[in-house]
């Protein structure tokens, strides 16, 4: 694997949520909509060079580090996550970019930073799982008059039968919010921000397909060679799949882009 993790024991293997066990079993692109949903949000963020940007909830340091290499912006890649942080750093170093990168703890509903301190703020996956108006007031109050905010959310792509519901928001990710297209934009809506633009597709990310796709075979591999390697991991794997497909067939995702309003 790329990264050595903390030994975790069987129970504290089970008691981690999927986002928590991806990353400890190696995934490297831990959101929704994968890379196809990060790139069209690079699509649409005017990356400068030398610019500065904040990643909250950066996961282990995927996104941070393709902005810094490639549109030469200065990332800070905050999460609230000891275990996401020890593998964003990690993955920081081996790619000898902590000059653009710098790994630091934060919590989205209260950000450590001064008021428009970023030209862009990105949050992939995040919003949804805590209180989403404090967050997303949060994301806007840190950027600067006229820089963007950009987020990647979970939505219902069609109404979820009872059993998907329960099984994903219930058993899977307790205590997640998931809305609709339209629910999603009018939060942000409110919250300030302007020029929205959106693009929604299908939650692949745990899909044969898709992930093949987000981290590639030799990579897949590893990952299977190390959910293997321990029991643990394995009944893991086990009862989270079956779960999760359920609720497949109704998820999808959210890209979301807009611009704080410049001072008048």
């Amino acid at each position: 694997m790329a990264t050595t993790m903390p030994h975790l024991a069987a129970n504290e293997v089970q008691a981690l949520d999927p986002y928590l066990f991806m990353a400890v079993i190696g995934k490297r692109v831990i959101h929704p909509g994968g890379r196809r949903s990060t790139e069209e949000l690079f699509a649409r963020a005017n990356f400068q060079p030398g610019q500065r940007v904040l990643d909250i909830g950066c996961g282990v340091g995927t996104t941070a580090l393709a902005m810094a290499r490639r549109f030469a912006v200065h990332v800070t890649a905050a999460d609230i996550s000891p275990i996401m942080r020890a593998r964003a750093h990690a993955n920081v170093q081996a790619a000898g970019a902590a000059d653009r990168v710098v790994v630091e703890e934060a919590d989205i509903t209260t950000l450590p930073y001064p008021d428009a301190s970023f030209d862009h703020v990105v949050a992939e996956a995040v919003t949804m799982f805590v209180d989403r108006h404090q967050a997303i007031h949060e994301l806007l109050r840190v950027c600067r008059p006229g820089g963007y905010v950009l987020a990647t959310e979970f939505l219902w792509r069609k109404p979820p039968s009872a059993e998907a519901r329960q099984v994903f928001l219930g058993e899977v990710c307790p205590g997640m919010m998931v809305d609709t297209l339209e629910d999603w934009i009018a939060i942000y809506r409110e919250a300030g921000l302007a020029h929205i633009e959106t693009t929604a597709g299908p939650f692949e990310m745990m899909t044969l397909a898709g992930f093949l796709g987000d981290e590639g075979l030799l990579h897949c591999l590893a990952i299977m060679r190390h959910t293997l390697g321990r029991p643990a991991y394995l009944k893991k794997m086990l009862w989270l799949m079956p779960r999760i497909n359920r609720a497949v067939p109704y998820l999808g995702y959210i890209v979301i882009v807009g611009n704080k309003a410049a001072y008048s």
